[in-house]
């Protein structure tokens, strides 16, 4: 079981020399950076909601390896790999990595539509990171298709077309411990989104008892449901991969799990 926290990106980081070579680079790059930034400014300081900034990116990119990593050992098959977009699984892990990296930084422009403005900013982001990393040609143009697939799929409504794309998607919504639900609140306002965002202890990723991932959300009131139905779930059933995923809810000492369903 891991925690999702910024400090699970820094475990990843150790296992996989590509993904810490692209992270160094996304680190070091002037526009990347400024652009976490400015999404933050434009979320945090003038719309008043919670972060969207490069804490979120770093602690979206580790729970999405961590959840890739799952689903490899489980035998699931990356998409990319399966239709020779990719040609093994550390490229198609860089697909994962680099969409959750950059997947919030149309926000960068406006909230509204950030998703798929979040896709057309990182095109060039992405093909210089390619092409730093050694890959160029046709084999960075596939990549860089799926990785901005991953993150236009993070909107709510959009149907991911790739395991890979369902990964970030779900990734993102398990950064909500503590105050950091993605539902956006307003920071200061005491309303079912703030209060239900602040019940929410901890989220840990886990194998599953039948199904290869297991999330853990850990409450200290059922106000997190809100989160977790408004949230994570829609995430999820428009993952295309929700079938791999068993949801659970911790209350004090009381477990049960919540998706899917044990009800009748």
């Amino acid at each position: 079981m891991v925690l999702v926290s910024i400090d699970l990106l820094e475990k990843k980081l150790k296992q996989y020399p590509l993904i810490s070579e692209a992270y160094k680079i996304l680190e070091r790059d002037e526009e990347v950076q400024e652009l976490l930034r400015m999404s933050n400014i434009f979320a945090v300081t003038r719309l008043r909601y919670n972060d969207h900034g490069p804490v979120h990116a770093r602690i979206v990119s580790g729970s999405a390896l961590e959840i890739f990593d799952l689903l490899i050992s489980a035998g699931i098959q990356p998409t990319t790999v399966r239709d020779r977009t990719s040609e093994n699984i550390d490229e198609a892990r860089l697909i994962v990595f680099l969409g959750a990296y950059l997947h919030d930084i149309g926000n960068s422009i406006h909230r509204s539509n950030h998703e798929l403005i979040g896709a057309l900013l990182s095109r060039d982001i992405v093909s210089r990171v390619l092409d730093s990393l050694g890959i160029r040609g046709r084999r960075a143009i596939s990549l860089r298709q799926e990785v901005l697939h991953t993150i236009y799929s993070t909107e709510y409504s959009v149907k991911c077309l790739t395991v890979e794309a369902g990964v970030v998607k779900i990734a993102d919504g398990t950064d909500m411990s503590m105050g950091r639900a993605r539902i956006p609140y307003k920071l200061g306002k005491v309303d079912m989104h703030a209060m239900s965002a602040l019940s929410i202890r901890s989220v840990d990723i886990d194998r599953g008892k039948e199904r290869p991932v297991k999330i853990n959300v850990n409450m200290n009131d059922y106000a997190g449901l809100f989160q977790i139905e408004e949230v994570l779930m829609p995430k999820i059933l428009t993952s295309s991969i929700e079938n791999y995923f068993e949801i659970w809810i911790s209350l004090g000492e009381k477990i049960s799990q919540y998706y899917p369903s044990t009800t009748k």
